[in-house]
């Protein structure tokens, strides 16, 4: 019997408003007892999330998985950086774009996928100046009123 498709899904939408997205990934997580659980019940914030490397692996830091209501004294830390799992391709590539200037990488989406596993959608992102948030801000309310009439 096939799964149910998961419907939880946790947006980071701050970071589409502050950043200008250059390529997206999809990446395991690495999360420990009760976070999956957290994970299900839909107890997550991307707000702030951000990856870095560390001995060249990466981690993203600032992505707070609440503790789970029904978990005992062995329950999980809400903030702690979680270990992300992509190839080595992948890394080698992130790490050699990440070195240039004005590039970082950001949590964009959790969520739970088909087979049941933790899923963030991570983006290679340059940040956005403030005339070009004004700009993105105008073209979007010009594609409203083209919608409307």
């Amino acid at each position: 019997m096939p799964k149910a498709k998961s419907t939880i899904q946790v947006r980071n939408k701050r970071a589409s408003f502050d950043y200008e997205f250059i390529e997206t990934y999809e990446a395991g997580i690495v999360l420990v007892g009760t976070e999956i659980k957290s994970l299900r019940a839909g107890k997550a914030s991307l707000q702030d999330a951000f990856c870095y490397f560390s001995n060249g692996e990466l981690y993203v830091k600032g992505m707070n998985i609440a503790t789970y209501f029904w978990g005992s004294w062995n329950s999980h830390e809400p903030a702690r950086d979680r270990k992300l799992l992509l190839t080595k391709r992948e890394l080698r590539h992130l790490a050699q774009a990440v070195k240039q200037k004005g590039l970082t990488i950001v949590a964009v989406k959790l969520y739970i996928a088909d087979n049941g596993y933790a899923k963030l959608h991570i983006a290679l992102a340059r940040g956005k100046k403030e005339y070009d948030k004004r700009q993105a801000i105008k073209e979007k309310d010009a594609r409203r009123e083209m919608e409307r009439s």
